[in-house]
């Protein structure tokens, strides 16, 4: 199949490979340049938890489980 590049350098993945992959808007890839004109597109590693929480929030018992705000390591400082 072919497909064209945006000006803005984004690709559109044909629907017919999305569908067979179950590709989502929001997914990450790799690419890696194989050769002049050649490219390797991957789909990355979800993170090991993905969808945890959401599946954790449909639990039929409900009330059990309440997401935490995580705190950012940026206010953690190193060893002087």
């Amino acid at each position: 199949m072919k497909t064209v590049i945006s000006s803005k350098g984004q690709i559109v993945i044909p629907a017919d490979f999305r569908n067979q992959d179950r590709i989502v808007a929001g997914q990450a890839f790799d690419i890696e340049r194989v050769d002049k004109g050649e490219y390797r597109l991957v789909v990355a590693e979800p993170p090991r938890n993905q969808g945890l929480i959401d599946t954790l929030l449909a639990c039929p018992v409900k009330g059990w489980f309440t997401p935490v705000e995580s705190e950012s390591t940026d206010t953690i400082e190193g060893p002087s």
